[in-house]
């Protein structure tokens, strides 16, 4: 849902992936900067990719589900991240759209199935695809693009698993996993929009609309739909490429830089400011980055690993 931004400031946090000491360290570092008046009524849009790679998924999900109760001026925004929408994939957590089954969103990518390893055990069969990827077992051990070991599947869920008290892939993580974790991963939202938020520029402070989407808008396809079937949660899509893309997903689409507005995501593992597109992930779910978020008007980057008032 669109809306009129009533907040002076608007706070983006990046992949936080697990890591709760992160999460925390940066919390209390925005609350130290920020004012404690703008601070607790600012818009906080979360860009993202909580579970995975970091050991504590569950205490992540925890915290966050406790924001609105312990910050209840403030404004929360939880974005679905490619590997959220996998995890609720596989716990049940996601609707199907038009009756059609889940098992649907396999068949393109069927040719992978082995290679990735993909989870066959109790309920596999009304699985989306990206749930089977998240909970399956990978053959390859190393993930070359990374430098790094697969943390058990292709989305290296082991952790989330492990955070929950049961081996990765068993399919004990769906009683596991408490319902009010369920229903946070299930009402994540794939985009949000804010009108009137305000930014600096080398103009002076200028007022945008702000689309916030984990990896970000395609380009060359129509932004309108694009967006439609983003606010719709259209599960019947094998691979949502806002959620999950890489170059395709980088720019600003040209048809949005005809009126000022600002495209803010995280997912790419690098901290990134050209005019009015933000990608904020420094972090990537690497144990030694940090998370960071960025401060709206003023585009202060805040980092997890900033000491301040010490």
């Amino acid at each position: 849902m669109s809306s009129s931004s009533k907040h002076k400031l608007t706070i983006c946090i990046g992949d936080i992936h697990g890591y709760i000491t992160k999460l925390q360290n940066l919390w209390t570092n925005l609350e130290t900067l920020i004012p404690r008046p703008d601070f607790q009524t600012a818009l906080i849009i979360f860009l993202g990719d909580y579970c995975d790679r970091g050991p504590n998924t569950r205490d992540v999900l925890d915290f966050l589900i406790s924001l609105p109760s312990n910050y209840p001026e403030q404004t929360h925004v939880f974005l679905a991240g490619n590997h959220d929408f996998a995890f609720a994939g596989f716990v049940g957590a996601l609707d199907s759209v038009h009756g059609m089954e889940m098992s649907e969103t396999w068949d393109e990518f069927s040719m992978n199935e082995e290679r990735e390893g993909w989870y066959k055990d109790v309920g596999y069969e009304k699985m989306h695809l990206q749930g089977r990827r998240w909970g399956g077992k990978i053959k390859v051990k190393f993930n070359t693009a990374k430098g790094m070991d697969y943390k058990g599947s292709i989305y290296d869920a082991a952790t989330t698993f492990e955070s929950y008290g049961v081996p990765h892939g068993s399919p004990d993580l769906m009683e596991a996993v408490p319902d009010e974790h369920k229903k946070f991963l299930a009402d994540l939202v794939w985009i949000h929009e804010e009108d009137n938020v305000l930014i600096e520029t080398d103009n002076g402070l200028q007022s945008c609309k702000l689309i916030a989407v984990h990896g970000g808008l395609e380009r060359g396809k129509n932004v309108e739909e694009q967006i439609k079937y983003l606010k719709a949660k259209d599960t019947r899509i094998p691979k949502v490429e806002p959620l999950s893309g890489r170059k395709s997903v980088w720019d600003i689409p040209e048809e949005l830089t005809k009126t000022p507005t600002i495209v803010v995501s995280g997912h790419h593992g690098k901290l990134h400011m050209d005019g009015l597109r933000l990608i904020i992930d420094e972090g990537g779910g690497y144990e030694e980055k940090p998370i960071a978020a960025i401060v709206l008007p003023s585009k202060t980057i805040v980092r997890d690993t900033d000491k301040l008032g010490g």
